[in-house]
């Protein structure tokens, strides 16, 4: 995720932290500032955030290490103002998986919420539930409450919270994937339309939590109906044929040149017949901008990217679009270049069959009532 700097790594996944991450830390440490006038309440309230989002990390570690345990691998763990982010290569296939990896994060935050609390009675001070809130109480029964507060929210059944995820895995079930989906996603965004309601009288920043709510259950709907869609259609049916390659000699003015006459972004670049590597949009930009036109392709194009044969399916080279972080995948047949496959293309291909399948069903409709006729 662009403005991220790395923290740290654990397990082969990497812990980021977005640059807006740094405005909560401020803005916390103003509010405690202006509280308590003092630089040491300003101090208390940082270590509490810092606290909160250890416990959001170690979270997230738990849905990555259960996702780990049935071959799927996470490419990165993102702090950001909202909390974290775990960027999984795919969601598992096996309702009964996903069901434990979304269940997996909040388990996390039960045991440590219950951890805190056998400190606190050990320590001669147990919480007392009369006065117990996120605003009075020592440091340690905060972030215990905290920590429940965290399982309640994350429980919540919307997607993309955990609750949306554990509610879709019970219903795939009992049923199909998709309606599933498509069943847990309109619970979503009535929870969205909920949450924006009473942000309006109380608390505006429900409202936010209901955009992001929204947004998140239609993109799983959508990813998910997608994904659906190119079930047991072959690669070659939706491959770009017609395309424009380059040479590790050619200029990045040539590259410039093939941009401009074209919607292409990426370039293969193909040494005797053989692709020895790939330029992007973005790092043409780039070079250009450090380089100038005169550079070599040679000497900017990417040497690590991704490939598909042209006998695979549609629906898996689809999750390899999703799962790298790249925009365009080399469709090779028998080692040599056949074709170029993008997110953009295999969404202009489904529009494609979904406006052809409308039209089948128009001229079956026509038929049937003709022969009722």
């Amino acid at each position: 995720m662009k403005w991220s700097a790395k923290l740290g790594e654990f397990a082969g996944i990497g812990v980021y932290v977005h640059a807006t991450f740094l405005i909560l830390i401020v803005w916390v440490g103003f509010a405690y500032w202006q509280t308590g006038q003092s630089a040491a309440a300003a101090l208390a309230g940082i270590l509490f955030v810092l606290a909160i989002f250890v416990c959001v990390v170690l979270h997230e570690f738990g849905h990555a290490l259960t996702a780990k345990r049935y071959g799927i691998k996470t490419r990165d763990i993102t702090l950001l103002p909202i909390g974290g982010v775990a960027r999984l290569e795919r969601m598992p296939d096996e309702p009964r998986q996903e069901l434990w990896v979304a269940l997996a994060g909040p388990a996390v935050n039960v045991v440590i919420a219950a951890v805190l609390y056998v400190l606190l009675v050990a320590t001669g001070t147990p919480p007392s539930l009369e006065r117990l809130s996120l605003a009075t109480g020592s440091f340690f029964e905060r972030l215990m409450l905290l920590n429940v507060f965290l399982v309640v929210f994350n429980m919540i059944p919307a997607f993309p919270m955990d609750g949306g995820r554990v509610l879709r895995a019970v219903l795939a079930m009992r049923m199909n994937y998709t309606r599933a989906t498509r069943m847990a996603a309109g619970l979503g965004q009535g929870f969205a339309f909920l949450f924006g309601l009473i942000g309006l009288f109380f608390n505006p920043f429900l409202i936010f939590i209901a955009l992001f709510v929204w947004i998140g259950a239609a993109q799983e709907s959508a990813m998910t109906q997608m994904k659906a869609a190119l079930g047991g259609i072959p690669l070659a049916d939706a491959v770009i044929t017609e395309f424009r390659t380059l040479s590790p000699g050619d200029s990045l003015g040539r590259a410039v040149e093939l941009l401009l006459s074209g919607s292409q972004q990426d370039f293969p670049v193909v040494d005797d017949g053989a692709v020895v590597g790939i330029l992007t949009r973005s790092d043409l930009l780039s070079a250009l901008a450090r380089r100038g036109e005169q550079s070599l392709v040679a000497e900017v194009m990417q040497r690590d990217f991704q490939t598909a044969e042209a006998g695979e399916m549609l629906e898996v080279v689809f999750q390899r679009l999703q799962s790298c972080n790249c925009h365009t995948v080399l469709v090779l047949r028998r080692g040599i270049l056949a074709g170029l496959i993008t997110m953009e293309n295999v969404g202009e291909f489904i529009s494609v069959q979904s406006a052809l399948g409308s039209a089948n069903a128009g001229r079956r409709l026509a038929a049937d009532r003709t022969y009722v006729g």
